[in-house]
Parts: C-alpha cells; structure tokens; sequence
C-alpha cells in the first residue's frame, strides 16, 4: 500500500521503518527550535511537518517507541492516537514526560511509531434489551485472574 505524505516544512523527515517486519514506522520531531524541553509530568505538542493521506477504511494509529517510554518515560499523551483517512493537519505528537526529571526532545528525534490499521464503520440502534450472554453485566475483575 502506497500512502501519500506531504511535507509541510522541508526539514520533515518521511517516516521510516526500523526493520523489514516492523508494524509501525517511527516519526520524527520537526521543531522551529533545536529542542524542546518537556518539563516533568507535563505535556508538550511535537509537530512531524508532515500531513499523510490515509487511504479510507484505515486509520492511522499513533502508539508510544518502546525505547522512548521505557527507558526515558516519554510517551504519547492519550496512549493511543487516532488519526482519521479525511484529516490533512499536521500530525502532532502531544508527548508526556512521566518522570520526575525534564527530558529533551531535539529536532530530528523519534517520538513516536504510526500504524496503519483498517477499521470498520458501523452504525449505531437503540434496542430496548441485548442478547444473554454467559458474563452477562459482570464488570472490572469479573472473570477472575
């Protein structure tokens, strides 16, 4: 599958893969600075330069680097980012620092890895009762260990 990115400012990295297999492809800081500072248990916004034409029936995923979150305790805000095939924005990282101490972000760096996942679109019936299941309303912890 081919997906169309276009560069919004010219020092924008396209995304990359870090081996043959990879699911996800790391995207890079593009800042107007040389760093940016993310202050403990704070939140700053990374911008890529980039804007990506998702094809429709997929979605683009943005899920934390494993070496970013476990060893630097950077990590996208809202865990999971969602980005829809019909938006053209800039895709920005809101990236949180989960420790105590400030940790840089320098232009050029990997924040963050895009997956690209298909999804299905559905509508929505109010129903006056739902199908017996054997779980039932059994909530948080109730199927045990």
């Amino acid at each position: 599958m081919e997906i169309k990115v276009k560069k919004l400012n010219p020092a924008a990295k396209l995304p990359t893969s870090g081996s043959e297999k990879a699911a996800g492809y790391d995207l890079y800081a593009c800042l107007d600075a040389e760093s940016v500072t993310i202050h403990p248990h704070t939140t700053e916004k990374i911008g890529t330069g980039l804007a990506i034409a998702v094809p429709d029936g997929y979605f683009g995923a943005i899920f934390a680097r494993s070496g970013l979150a476990t060893k630097q305790g950077l990590r996208p805000a809202n865990c999971v980012g969602v980005c829809d095939s019909d938006y053209r924005g800039e895709y920005i990282i809101a990236i949180h620092n989960d420790t105590d101490q400030p940790k840089i972000i320098e232009n050029g760096d990997r924040i963050a890895q895009l997956v690209i996942m298909p999804y299905l679109s559905v509508s929505f019936s109010e129903v006056d009762e739902l199908s017996e299941t054997a779980r039932g309303d059994g909530g948080f912890g109730s199927t045990g260990r």
